[in-house]
């Protein structure tokens, strides 16, 4: 990727309930989403915020993922059983850059 792209920003603090639902349907939004046209990637951290980043070629994209069916189910269940709150940002990637010491090649950051 060399910028000229959209990074959605999802952020989030999680309910303390159904931990096994919420990984099963975060594992079948990740395998939806790498399907959907514009998709280019994401990336996850959970601690007391969680913080998932996915990338998109435009905004067009980015809606059409917002409207998709099964994802509107997973944001209303995300609503009533896994999340106390969430923030969502859409910013444009107008540049990037990395660094990889020599003994650890990238690993899809």
């Amino acid at each position: 990727m060399k910028g000229g792209y959209y990074a959605v920003i999802f952020t989030s603090r999680r309910t303390p309930e159904d931990e096994p639902g919420y990984v099963d349907m975060a594992e079948r939004m990740y395998d939806l989403a790498a399907k959907q046209p514009g998709f280019i990637s994401v990336e996850h951290a959970r601690e007391a915020v969680g913080i998932t980043v996915s990338y998109w070629e435009t905004l067009e994209s980015i809606a059409q993922w917002k409207d998709q069916t099964d994802h509107l189910m997973a944001q209303q269940q995300g609503r009533t059983r896994w999340y106390e709150s969430y923030r969502i940002r859409i910013c444009r990637v107008e540049r990037e850059y990395e660094f990889h010491k020599p003994d650890f090649p990238a690993q899809g950051l």
